[in-house]
Parts: C-alpha cells; sequence; structure tokens
C-alpha cells in the first residue's frame, strides 16, 4: 500500500479557527497560526536568506478523508502532495503538507507543479486573487508523526500547526503547516 505522507502517520484533530471565537491557543502558537500574510515571507524577515526549503515528500497521493472534504472532492481524488522542511542552518522551523488537485494546477498555468525547492509562499501569495476560504488549527501529538518525520525535524513535543484552504482562480488547495518550537519563539 502506497504512503500518503513522509510526515503524518495519521491525520492530527484538527479544530476549526471560527472567526470572533476565543481559542485557547498559547500566543506564540496564535500569532503563527493567525498569520495573514506568507509563513515564508515572515521567516524571512528575520533569517533573510538563510531559509531553506528542502523536499521530503513529492507525489501524486490521495488526501487523508478529512482533507479530501476541505478540497470538496472525492476520496480517493489524487492531488499533488508535497511534504517539505522549512529550515535555517539546519534548524527546523515549518514542516508543511500541500494538496494541489489537478484543476488547481491547470488553473494556476502549472507554476506550482514545478516548485522544486522554492518556497509555495512565493508563489501563491504573487497571485493578485487569491483567496483564505477557510482555516482549522491542531496541537499536533507526537504520535501523528512518522518516525522519520520525528528524526528530521527532531519533534520530541506536541506541535501546533494550521490547515487553510486557499483559492486561486476559484479553485482550491491545501496547505497544511506545522510550526517547530524554534518558529515559536520567533517575533
Amino acid at each position: 500500500m502506497p504512503t500518503k505522507s513522509f510526515l503524518l502517520a495519521h491525520e492530527p484533530h484538527w479544530i476549526a479557527a471560527r472567526q470572533g471565537v476565543h481559542q485557547n491557543l498559547p500566543d506564540s502558537a496564535q500569532s503563527w497560526i493567525y498569520e495573514p500574510g506568507s509563513i515564508t515571507q515572515r521567516l524571512r524577515s528575520y533569517y533573510g536568506d538563510g531559509v531553506k526549503v528542502e523536499i521530503l515528500f513529492l507525489e501524486w497521493q490521495a488526501p487523508f478523508l478529512s482533507e479530501s472534504r476541505m478540497l470538496k472532492a472525492p476520496a480517493q481524488r489524487y492531488a499533488l502532495t508535497r511534504e517539505v522542511l522549512l529550515h535555517c542552518n539546519g534548524k527546523p522551523l515549518i514542516l508543511a503538507r500541500t494538496l494541489i488537485p489537478e484543476r488547481t494546477l491547470r488553473a494556476a498555468r502549472r507554476n506550482l507543479a514545478h516548485l522544486g525547492n522554492r518556497p509555495l509562499g512565493e508563489v501563491i501569495f504573487s497571485y493578485p486573487k487569491l483567496q483564505r476560504l477557510e482555516m482549522d488549527f491542531t496541537e499536533a501529538e507526537s504520535s501523528v508523526w512518522t518516525e522519520a518525520a520525528r528524526e528530521t525535524a527532531h519533534i520530541d513535543q506536541s506541535v501546533w500547526g494550521r490547515r487553510t484552504i486557499y483559492s486561486i482562480r476559484h479553485r482550491q488547495m491545501l496547505i497544511n503547516e506545522f510550526f517547530m518550537p524554534d518558529a515559536l519563539l520567533l517575533p
């Protein structure tokens, strides 16, 4: 059976982030979860060009069931799945899992299919009509992660994360971002 993820052994428990509803989040996590702009840009404003992307997984895969539901796609419909580690000098900062359906790739004129080591945020935040449609957050316990993810990102505690549905030209994509402890220390 093919693996769905390098990062996740199974899905974390996601909680809908509702506007105006008080969420019981630490201030450091809240700052990142509700960041309205590019996470990459926020990291680069602190670390400069030292922020690098390491591709951990890049395959056409069927999303997890809740991911398919968020994307309003039939179960088992494949999406380009890209998982990366953003780091600075080997210090893990962000783990990200992006799911891009074929129809979204076509709408984005395939720019998203050939990112290589470029951060996704550099590309999608350049689209003039990018929209954030929906967002959830989680505190992912260590059991959620694969052994490979725990080793790669030095995960030894729960990790705060968000998943966001973005729309480009009325086509959706799902981005999961998990904030490593060193990222949460940044202003």
